[in-house]
């Protein structure tokens, strides 16, 4: 059961990433724009979530639309296999549970534990899917660009140039990132999942209980998660030296402060309707399909 948990996880993620992949490229390249530059001093290329899904694929094609989608699915299968996987154990060993009633304090730990483990396994694909996910035509460009031809040639141009160490580069970022947006996701999804039981809306077995709770988690993702994923995609994408050291930014902290600094707090939450769009439906999507698969499972083991 414990191998068949990171499975299940992995799948569900990965038929997520299959329908939310081209509101990731778009949520990408809406937190690049404007890289740490005050409003009005920069060209806008993409004005929102509809402008710019319509303006990448005009431009860049609709393959433009799905860059990056090998990177993703690996990354969701084993991040998420591995951060949903670790969280089923822990659920099923009884621990997030305090007199029969979900722990919201667990729930959160055992949320962002889980989410850690995932996010250092998962680093050096995601990486590379920021990499190809920024790569577009010179008129419509946002970021650094970099010349990667696929995830293969990425990983092994990363590896030649920095060494194993460069691999993870950026992981000082997806480390906060996965453990805030993980904990928010799993302590939200088990007490919604509980509140809808208990209110009774729907029947117990009823794959509605999930699908609710996958809706009410994501806003609470969506809204804690936003401002870590803009550090993370731009220290993930900045230019580095030989030395393998970003140009731009020293670490999470310092992106942080200086995102803040030139661009205000709307800069942290630059592409925050591209995050919904990408993130809800996504955080719907996975937790809807990892509840349902796991029932499935059961019934037939």
């Amino acid at each position: 059961m414990v191998a068949m948990d990171f499975v299940l996880s992995g799948a569900a993620a990965c038929g997520a990433c299959l329908f939310t992949n081209p509101l990731e490229v778009v949520k990408t390249r809406m937190q690049l724009q404007g890289e740490l530059k005050t409003r009005g001093t920069y060209q806008v290329y993409y004005r929102n979530v509809f402008h710019a899904f319509y303006t990448i694929g005009k431009v860049d094609g609709l393959a433009g639309l799905q860059k990056g989608l090998l990177p993703g699915l690996v990354y969701q299968f084993f991040m998420n296999g591995v951060r949903l996987g670790s969280y089923a154990i822990i659920e099923s060993s009884g621990y997030i549970h305090t007199n029969g009633r979900v722990s919201t304090a667990k729930t959160t730990i055992a949320g962002a534990a889980a989410g850690v483990v995932g996010a250092v396994m998962g680093s050096p694909v995601y990486l590379v899917k920021t990499h190809l996910q920024s790569q577009s035509t010179s008129s419509i460009a946002v970021g650094h660009q970099y010349k990667h031809q696929g995830m293969m040639h990425a990983l092994a141009a990363i590896y030649r140039e920095h060494g194993i160490l460069g691999l993870w580069r950026g992981s000082s970022a997806a480390v906060p990132r996965v453990s805030v947006g993980s904990a928010a996701q799993l302590s939200t999804f088990s007490a919604s999942k509980e509140l809808v039981i208990d209110l009774q809306v729907f029947p117990k077995n009823s794959w509605l209980v999930a699908l609710s709770a996958g809706m009410i988690s994501s806003v609470v993702v969506v809204v804690a998660m936003t401002p870590f994923d803009v550090v993370s995609t731009r220290l993930y994408n900045q230019p580095v030296d030989h030395f393998g050291k970003g140009q731009l930014y020293k670490g999470f902290a310092d992106c942080f402060a200086k995102t803040l600094r030139k661009e205000g707090l709307l800069g942290l939450y630059k592409g925050l309707g591209a995050s919904y769009f990408r993130l809800g439906p996504h955080t719907i999507l996975s937790l809807f399909f990892w509840d349902e698969l796991r029932k499935v499972y059961r019934q037939f083991r």
